[in-house]
């Protein structure tokens, strides 16, 4: 088996950036992974399937989002997006002969992943999507490929440590997200707002104490300000992320589990960590055993 190796650039402008201006946190190479994109791919996949359509066509189209620093994100003046999830796409699109600049890329948020399947408008939605039996019921969801969990965002010199910590003070979210309905559990003012960023900004500012999300989310946000803010306290919930497909095409489980296992072995899934969400400095977790897929 031959394979065509490209560079594939995964660090946004802005992210470049603020990290740049924070020294030379983003000069160790982190900033590109390599993708080995499969010569004759077709060849590989038995008539019929989704696979061999996808290789025969050098077409596929991927949702991911656009609003998360280090898990999915595109800048206006962005070619493409960004983050852990985009190179989990590129690895799976490169088992298939697609490489990175011919992936057709969507915005994809909450709400329309599961829309988005059944429908057609994507063929794979990689978007900090959390595996449930509820999702499964509707369309397919392979991996878990990155497992994460509820955190706590801080300043760089916050005296937040633990969970009892934050009694009686303010820690931010979205509104209506159960993560606040959790860190209200815990004893914590609960302020809620439209976005992410401005929760970030309210921390940055000292407005609250602290933001709660899951935490891949979180380590996006400190990679941007690395030496302003930091995750703290181990995960207190559990979000397996997995790969989003059509049940009308059951094939495409065992495919993206054996790609993204092999990702695994090799150290493409380790490189894309690296160079996404472990900008923030966390260590590289082991990656997470994936779930069998359903019989066909």
């Amino acid at each position: 088996m031959r394979f065509i190796r490209t560079k594939a650039v995964i660090a946004t402008v802005g992210l470049a950036l603020s990290l740049a201006a924070c020294g030379d946190a983003g000069d160790d190479g982190g900033d590109t992974t390599d993708v080995e994109v499969q010569e004759n791919a077709g060849d590989e996949f038995d008539e019929g399937t989704a696979m061999k359509e996808f290789a025969d066509s050098g077409e596929i189209t991927i949702g991911v989002k656009y609003d998360q620093p280090g898990i999915g994100f595109k800048g206006a003046t962005d070619d493409m997006p960004v983050g852990f999830d985009p190179e989990i796409g590129k690895i799976l699109a490169a088992s298939l002969g697609i490489a990175p600049e011919d992936i057709t890329w969507k915005e994809t948020i909450s709400d329309n992943r599961e829309p988005f399947l059944q429908e057609g408008e994507v063929d794979l939605v990689i978007a900090s999507y959390s595996i449930t039996d509820e999702r499964r019921q509707v369309v397919g969801q392979a991996g878990p490929y990155y497992v994460t969990g509820q955190q706590l965002l801080v300043a760089s010199d916050s005296d937040i440590e633990s969970l009892d910590d934050v009694k009686g003070k303010e820690v931010c979210s979205v509104t209506g997200s159960t993560s606040l309905d959790n860190i209200k559990a815990e004893g914590a003012k609960p302020r809620g707002f439209d976005t992410y960023s401005e929760c970030v900004d309210q921390v940055l500012s000292g407005t609250v104490d602290a933001m709660t999300t899951d935490g891949a989310i979180l380590l996006g946000y400190a990679a941007e300000h690395p030496d302003e803010l930091k995750v703290v306290v181990d995960p207190f919930s559990e979000e397996r992320y997995g790969v989003g497909y059509s049940l009308d095409k059951p094939e495409m489980c065992q495919w993206i589990v054996d790609t993204l296992t092999k990702a695994e072995d090799d150290g493409d899934w380790a490189a894309a960590f690296e160079a996404t969400l472990g900008q923030s400095g966390v260590d590289t977790p082991e990656p997470p055993a994936m779930d069998e897929c359903p019989a066909a």
